[in-house]
């Protein structure tokens, strides 16, 4: 398959998308597998919502959220799973339990989520702007890029951050996540409701055939589904 598909496990009662679906640790897990049965090459866990508006988190009650689901999953999955936080605490934590990916969303805590990383050997998922911070050392660091769909941008700024990925991919491996982002709505021109798939699988084969290592999601599934095809139909 052209890029690998990670599902997106939220234990939180706020996020914009499934907040409190699945806000209990037994049914996160469920979650989780039932994504690895479906195809997730990858298993995003989050504690705190990123949407806008949601109200910020100390890491102690981030981890409080995290760390039973995590444990769990470390010990059931076959698959990495990662870790979303930009708290420095709770990535240091999450890689001592077995995550294996930190995703940070914000630039700030990039320089300490660096040498966790490092230190760990896991790999670091970063704005693909803090490229452009030539104080940071990557050296020895595996990492990964997000353009950051859908955070403090316009719908224009979003495409132009879609089209910017063939480029971007030349600069490492691009993780995009847009998975039932408000950029479906701005595409098709559509007042859509509830989870608009057809538009978000279309984004997100889309940004496999640009060059992305790693596309994002909540449909794990139908995702896979529409790589593989692409995938088959390319080739050669």
């Amino acid at each position: 398959m052209m890029a690998k598909v990670m599902g997106i496990v939220n234990v939180t009662p706020d996020s914009f998308s499934d907040g409190g679906k699945y806000y209990r640790a037994d049914e996160a897990v469920a979650r989780a597998r039932n994504m690895v049965a479906d195809g997730a090459d990858i298993v995003d866990l989050g504690g705190e919502s990123t949407r806008p508006g949601a109200t910020p988190l100390e890491w102690a009650d981030e981890w409080s959220r995290v760390e039973p689901v995590l444990s769990a999953l470390v010990a059931c999955l076959k698959v990495p799973v990662s870790v979303d936080t930009y708290h420095p605490e709770t990535a240091e934590r999450a890689v001592a339990l077995g995550a294996k990916i930190v995703n940070c969303v914000y630039t700030d805590p990039i320089p300490r989520m660096i040498g966790i990383c490092r230190k760990s050997g896991a790999t670091l998922v970063m704005p693909a702007k803090c490229l452009d911070c030539a104080e940071l050392d990557l050296d020895g660091l595996d990492y990964c890029l997000d353009p950051m769909i859908g955070f403090g941008t316009t719908r224009e700024e979003d495409v132009a951050l879609l089209r910017s990925i063939p480029e971007l991919a030349k600069r490492g491996r691009v993780l995009v996540g847009a998975s039932r982002k408000r950029i479906v709505k701005k595409l098709t021109g559509e007042k859509l409701t509830g989870k608009n798939l057809g538009g978000n699988i279309g984004i997100a084969v889309w940004c496999a055939m640009n060059g992305a290592g790693i596309v994002r999601v909540h449909d794990v599934k139908e995702t896979v589904q529409a790589l593989k095809v692409v995938s088959a139909l390319s080739a050669t």
